[in-house]
């Protein structure tokens, strides 16, 4: 009798539970503003209330947002006050960890040349324009053709980061970085055909803009590569018997945010790694370098003198005595070499010194904005059709750019939607932004130029000779005639003061080629955004969405 009772009461729970269950999963799936349901199989509001958190994409780890103090450098030899401590917030975000290497890169070349064979004339720049400048090996009076001939391509220097990319070549191969990840998650959730990624032509791949915006253009149109009735995923119909949820949208949860290049802010407080110095709401102690302590050598017992980065030890030692002092390179060393930070982040320190996306400019205008701080945003929006659908580029409509070294790059490729800056349409009555183009605000503009008194039309010059007059930047010129031949027109004048300009980008790190000094992360110089060099390479980054943590938190 006992035991029935104790049946009856096991399963009286069951049932109660069952109900509970069902009846917050019915109104998880009811929508609490109009009392509808959502992901009615019928039709209607579609959206993923099943998402728990975003995943790690490829390469990447996470870094946990937070306040920290921004351009505290440890030495100041210079003297040029270069980077004034200041109070940032960082939200959340992923990093690399590891620079790119020349493995990855090759894997974008080769990506490039069998959708846009360089054979081809219309195509041939393309190609062309994404390779990195190997030459930057080249010493005048130093012996380099090896790492000429051999550093880009050889299987020996595969896991070695890439160099000779200049910053405009670093956002590009992270653009294409995000296309080919999105590409394959949404072929893993049976939107896309499988293995429609391996044969991509000019006409017909991916971009992820293009399927959020015009998905039916998408593969150029191709229908059969993202046709539901064609793929994996079984296609949807409401009561009327029409195909719904055919393509993923934002609200699938499926499409990753960018790859991008990480902000100097980003960069800077990933490098610290201050989590291992922090305690309830402080950090305990400053850091010097992205490890703990005050030198470059290890003191823990089992690699004690170790090096713990790639960097130049002094005038013609570029890696110590050989044996067990030695640092383990003279150039670059392969990636993950040194033990990582306390993020699991890799070579922050020496190895190559790496771009990060702000426009250079002495100070950090923190005074204006001391949250995600980033100098360098230009604003663009979709272009759009006479018919109102977004415009597609096509293998005809690519625009080539020449950079001020005279190399060709593709502005644009096949398959992406053609953008344009915002106009009066977006900026009209708003607040927080007044034009597109935002890499000079407050800080080489026409109000904050030593020529504001000469001058009160702030939009006559467009802000471009304001900038320069205030830096007083070179000049130089390349232009093409009739026949297509480049003219070149240095600027040889004895009277400019600084190589600074809208152009001008960060790097962080310090390098193979650098001193302790600076692999300091708060150190900071910049360069040119469209040359190269052999001890500048890159990581890519990526946004969090959602929660700030992962996991519970807990106490340190």
């Amino acid at each position: 009798m006992k035991n029935v009772l104790n049946l009856r009461i096991l399963l009286a729970l069951v049932v109660s539970l069952t109900i509970v269950s069902c009846s917050r999963n019915s109104s998880k799936n009811t929508s609490r503003a109009t009392g509808w349901k959502i992901n009615d199989k019928n039709g209607g509001f579609q959206y993923n209330d099943q998402f728990q958190e975003q995943e790690t994409a490829p390469g990447l780890v996470f870094v946990e947002g937070g306040t920290f103090t921004m351009g505290k450098v440890q030495d100041d030899v210079m003297h040029d006050w270069n980077n004034s401590p200041n109070q940032q917030h960082i939200q959340s975000f992923y990093i690399d960890e590891s620079e790119v290497t020349n493995l990855m890169y090759l894997q974008y070349l080769d990506w490039l040349k069998s959708v846009y064979p360089p054979e081809e004339e219309n195509f041939r720049l393309i190609y062309e324009g994404a390779l990195p400048d190997t030459l930057v090996w080249r010493n005048r009076l130093g012996y380099a053709e090896m790492m000429t001939e051999n550093y880009l391509r050889h299987p020996g220097y595969g896991e070695y980061p890439v160099v000779g990319v200049s910053w405009i070549q670093a956002v590009e191969f992270a653009s294409w970085r995000t296309d080919r990840y999105n590409e394959l998650s949404l072929e893993g959730a049976g939107y896309i055909e499988r293995d429609a990624k391996l044969t991509p032509t000019a006409d017909s791949n991916f971009n992820t803009d293009t399927y959020i915006n015009a998905p039916s253009l998408t593969y150029g149109g191709n229908d059969s590569i993202i046709n539901p009735e064609k793929s994996r995923r079984r296609a949807q119909t409401n009561a009327a018997g029409d195909t719904i949820n055919q393509y993923a949208r934002r609200e699938s949860g499926l499409i990753s945010p960018d790859y991008r290049l990480p902000t100097e802010a980003e960069w800077e407080y990933a490098a610290l790694g201050m989590s291992e110095l922090r305690s309830f709401n402080v950090y305990r102690g400053r850091k010097k370098y992205p490890w703990d302590g005050q030198y470059t050598r290890s003191g823990k017992r089992k690699t004690k003198g170790d090096q713990l980065a790639n960097f130049k030890q002094g005038k013609g030692d570029y890696g110590g005595i050989a044996g067990w002092s030695d640092d383990g390179a003279d150039i670059t060393a392969q990636v993950m070499s040194y033990e990582p930070n306390a993020y699991g982040i890799y070579d922050m320190a020496g190895n190559v010194a790496e771009w990060v996306y702000d426009v250079y400019r002495p100070i950090v205008d923190d005074e204006f904005n001391d949250f995600n701080y980033v100098r360098g945003n230009v604003y663009y929006k979709n272009a759009i059709n006479e018919d109102g659908t977004v415009k597609v580029i096509t293998p005809d409509e690519i625009v080539y750019d020449t950079l001020s070294n005279g190399r060709i790059v593709a502005r644009n490729l096949p398959g992406e939607i053609a953008q344009v800056r915002i106009d009066e349409n977006e900026t009209y009555l708003r607040p927080n932004f007044s034009k597109s183009d935002n890499r000079n605000f407050r800080d080489g503009d026409t109000r904050s130029s030593r020529l504001y008194a000469e001058s009160f039309d702030e939009d006559a010059n467009d802000g471009k000779s304001a900038t320069r007059d205030m830096y007083n930047s070179p000049r130089h010129n390349v232009e093409k005639d009739s026949l297509g031949n480049l003219i070149k027109e240095y600027d040889t004048s004895n009277q400019r003061t600084s190589l600074i300009n809208d152009e001008a980008r960060v790097y962080k790190g310090g390098s193979w080629r650098d001193r302790a000094y600076w692999i300091d992360p708060a150190q900071r110089r910049y360069f040119p955004q469209d040359m190269a060099t052999d001890y500048i390479g890159f990581r890519c980054a990526m946004s969090r969405v959602g929660s700030k943590s992962q996991g519970a938190k807990k106490r340190n």
